[in-house]
């Protein structure tokens, strides 16, 4: 039973010691053996494969940010020009409307003019006898 061991604080100290001890040189032992440098070289590649991988990532992201950028801009633009082109066509109509709306009111003075000038003779004419 483990209760009646009797350990005490030194032999508890020793014993933690001795596994420090123990698993550095394991660590010593691995970063002396080959193979293990060769994993390491090989996971040192792994991680210059994957920065490159991400460098070339984020220079197409930018790259595809910019023609985002420019395909707004031209959007933009197309869409102000599209804007000014629509007022421009609405102040046509209106002009022609104002210009219909003048036309219609001339045309319709001169056939009063007409008729009042018709009046005006056919009185006269009644008065002549």
């Amino acid at each position: 039973m483990s209760f009646l061991k009797s350990n005490d604080f030194a032999e508890r100290q020793r014993n933690a010691n001795a596994a420090r001890i123990s698993i550095a040189e394991k660590f010593k032992i691995a970063a002396q053996n080959p193979v293990s440098a060769e994993k390491v070289a090989a996971r040192a590649e792994i991680v210059r494969a994957r920065e490159i991988r991400t460098a070339e990532r984020d220079a197409a992201r930018k790259v595809q940010a910019a023609e985002r950028a420019e395909a707004a801009r031209k959007a933009e633009s197309l869409a102000a020009e599209q804007r000014a082109a629509d007022e421009v066509a609405a102040i046509q109509l209106k002009q022609e409307e104002e210009d219909r709306g003048a036309a219609l009111l001339a045309e319709q003075k001169v056939v009063r003019d007409a008729r009042y000038a018709a009046r005006k003779a056919a009185k006269k004419e009644r008065r002549k006898g």
